[in-house]
């Protein structure tokens, strides 16, 4: 089972969760959600995409993630649209017999995410908006998924 969506609208976490442990078939589901954090005067962070290129190219980086870890299901629901200090802003999530394939599988998908996913951030901040620049650390911690 693979699951990706794009959407303005918030997402039921544990509606996804219990929907990825249906079956019976996975011993772990592992969830990372990520937030939109109030630093620095942050008042909003407005996410943009090309609808059907972004989806494509995560289904794309799912389908790997199942290539390299026996997985039962993988749900990604990215928001998009301009969102608010503490809103939820993404669930990764990745269901495996056992927990570490779950684990590795969520990690590799959300460094993916951070790095090479086509959306286009940007911040309004003390008043000026401007648009958010890519992230060594986040491209440090993607790099330790290169296969040799």
């Amino acid at each position: 089972m693979q699951r990706i969506v794009i959407q303005q609208a918030p997402f039921d976490l544990n509606a996804e969760v219990a929907a990825l442990a249906a079956g019976g078939a996975a011993g772990a589901v592992v969830n990372f959600t990520g937030h939109v954090r109030a630093e620095d005067g942050l008042a909003s962070l407005t996410l943009e995409h090309y609808p059907g290129m972004t989806e494509a190219e995560i289904a794309r980086m799912a389908a790997e993630a199942a290539a390299r870890w026996p997985l039962t299901g993988i749900t990604v629901i990215h928001r998009v649209g301009t969102l608010k200090p503490g809103d939820a802003i993404v669930l990764v999530a990745a269901a495996a017999a056992h927990r570490t394939p779950a684990f590795a599988a969520c990690e590799f998908l959300m460094d993916y995410l951070k790095t090479h996913a086509p959306f286009w951030k940007q911040e309004t901040r003390n008043g000026e908006t401007r648009w958010a620049e890519a992230r060594a650390s986040d491209d440090a911690a993607a790099s330790r998924w290169r296969k040799p």
